[in-house]
């Protein structure tokens, strides 16, 4: 389903929400492209076995997410029934990510098939719904993956629009035009609303968003508590529009976007040196090592480029440094300056570094654990450095 709910009004918040459509599924079929067109369940076992996800082909019998695969093997029996290839499904959703990442401006992954994307001030650089379908076309056309969005002021509206232009299409709600589109959708379609809400809604008569939008609030607060007040806000299209960027525990990272475009090496790689020192000290912290190191560049356009590289485990500040030093000039087109850039350290590990014959990292570890004893102390950002100074 394709639609766009147009306003007059100037254009001030987009957030896009991104579902990939029936996911697991769609990863089966890839892998097993005979299953396309057949009803799919996959879950636990019949016995005891919740439903995971189901294909639409699957829906079609009254199946459903979260119900006992009993019900469901009693509702389609001639369907397919798997219990999922696990491990593709974690490494498609991070090719997924990393398509993301490289090009959004500020991203949160919510769950492993689910992304909110802060597009919010980006209209002065370019147009948010093209850019939103152009990312929509580039991750389909990469990874074979069927993949919805809704854009919108918020995250509740934007989340309600991707389910309702699922499958595989999208639908734009500009400001202004929130309660017009909420307004004839059940009231189901409200993300906390769950079944005993819903039937004491239906048994109050309310069975739309707009009906709630009008229901006296005192009245919802008498039948819900102070959640009432909660509902009488999403049935109007209020909702947070924040974006919670650390989801994805599996990685650390820090990007500094420059108050002027920057094109000075030097100043570049101090920049490279201080993000190096914090994402080090992070580490450390935390007892984890990193594996694989990434660059990110953003140029004044908004065009941006990343690059990765496995490595052997550190959480040493300068081999963080020289890694990210090396992808950044292989990356760095210096006919251009730089909007932004950013280092990412992932394929986390726990534990020290691993010394080895040809190299003595006690030392070097001694020396790391003594500067952040003073950081611990006196402040993170009481050493650093020389070359590693603001700009």
């Amino acid at each position: 389903m394709t639609c766009v709910f147009t306003s007059m009004s100037q254009q001030q918040i987009h957030i896009a929400h991104f579902d990939l459509d029936a996911f697991f599924v769609s990863v089966e079929r890839i892998l097993d492209p005979s299953l396309v067109g057949k009803p799919l369940i996959i879950g636990g076992s019949k016995e005891r076995g919740v439903v995971s996800t189901c294909s639409y082909e699957a829906r079609k019998f009254g199946v459903q997410s979260a119900m006992p695969m009993s019900r469901a093997h009693a509702l389609c029996p001639d369907g397919i029934f798997l219990k999922g290839s696990r491990g593709q499904y974690g490494k498609f959703s991070n090719w997924v990510t990393s398509i993301i990442s490289a090009k959004a401006p500020l991203f949160e992954k919510a769950s492993i098939d689910e992304f909110y994307i802060d597009l919010t001030g980006m209209d002065r650089f370019f147009e948010p719904l093209r850019w939103t379908i152009d990312l929509r076309t580039e991750i389909m056309e990469t990874t074979q993956l069927p993949i919805s969005f809704g854009l919108a002021s918020n995250r509740m509206v934007a989340k309600i629009a991707t389910n309702v232009a699922k499958p595989n299409g999208y639908i734009q709600v500009l400001p202004g035009k929130e309660k017009e589109f909420l307004a004839p959708l059940g009231v189901g379609s409200i993300p906390g609303v769950g079944e005993q809400m819903l039937k004491r809604m239906h048994e109050l008569g309310i069975l739309t968003i707009g009906a709630l939008a009008a229901y006296p609030l005192h009245l919802l607060e008498l039948n819900f508590g102070a959640y009432g007040k909660i509902l009488h806000t999403k049935a109007n299209g209020i909702s947070s529009a924040d974006i919670h960027s650390s989801y994805d525990a599996k990685s650390v990272s820090t990007e500094q976007t420059f108050f002027e475009n920057q094109y000075e090496i030097d100043v570049l790689e101090s920049t490279l040196l201080r993000m190096s020192e914090k994402l080090g000290y992070e580490l450390r912290r935390d007892e984890k090592s990193t594996k694989c190191i990434a660059v990110k560049l953003r140029y004044p356009d908004f065009e941006t480029h990343t690059k990765q590289i496995s490595i052997p485990p550190t959480f040493f500040d300068d081999e963080i440094f020289q890694t990210a030093k090396s992808l950044f000039h292989q990356l760095y087109d210096t006919r251009q300056p730089l909007r932004l850039l950013g280092i990412r350290c992932s394929e986390l590990i726990s534990g020290e570094v691993q010394t080895n014959m040809f190299e003595n990292k006690v030392q070097k570890q001694q020396l790391y654990n003594a500067i952040d004893d003073v950081k611990i102390r006196y402040g993170k950002d009481a050493l650093g450095k020389a070359g590693g100074e603001e700009h």
